[in-house]
């Protein structure tokens, strides 16, 4: 059974981000994720936050970009949501823990629910290799379409998902002259999990 305070805690970033959608604010879901490499040399970025259930927080991307370089030679993540328009002085909610790749058929499921031009997309770029001009990765683009025109486009192999499973939470209220709320959620060696408030 899921530990009481582990549930509480994914309760309230569900209705966290409930509100934050209900607000009109521009992708909702959007996050900065942390990684390092097997050197410890930080890196942080943006991404789509698409699923999140008790067994933790997924989110696609090329697995030989810089992200899942790292996440491959240091599987650990933090990350970050700031919703600065709720509520008195904006909120954020950060989430760390280990990470794991999604299953074959998980990606798969989600790639076919993409956008079509998403799909091709995901053929045509090298994320975050070298680009020699907008015309190369145009004629990248178009070698694609015309590679799966009348057919289904499939999966990459070199395209995937990662699952970050949190080991701790924080819940961050914004208040005037930074007189701020916190709540950490932690998960300790026997796997059940405190809650503690934190001074601002």
């Amino acid at each position: 059974m899921t530990d009481p305070l582990y549930a509480e805690a994914l309760d309230t970033f569900g209705r966290l981000l409930q509100e934050a959608t209900a607000s009109g604010v521009v992708d909702p879901n959007a996050m900065t994720v942390a990684t390092a490499d097997a050197g410890g040399r930080p890196s942080a970025r943006t991404v789509l936050l698409k699923e999140f259930d008790p067994r933790g927080f997924v989110f696609y991307t090329h697995l030989d970009s810089p992200k899942g370089r790292d996440l491959r030679a240091n599987p650990q993540a933090a990350l970050l949501f700031l919703w600065r328009g709720l509520r008195e002085a904006g909120v954020q909610a950060r989430i760390a823990g280990g990470v794991a790749r999604v299953a074959d058929a998980e990606a798969d499921a989600y790639f076919a629910s993409r956008p079509r031009m998403s799909q091709i997309g995901a053929w045509a770029s090298k994320q975050s290799a070298t680009l020699e001009s907008r015309e190369a990765f145009e004629r990248a683009i178009a070698g694609a379409e015309a590679r799966f025109a009348g057919s289904e486009v499939p999966r990459p192999a070199g395209w995937s998902g990662f699952r970050v499973m949190p080991e701790s939470f924080e819940f961050w209220y914004g208040a005037g002259f930074r007189l701020h709320e916190r709540w950490c959620y932690e998960r300790g060696d026997g796997g059940r999990w405190s809650k503690r408030m934190l001074y601002p």
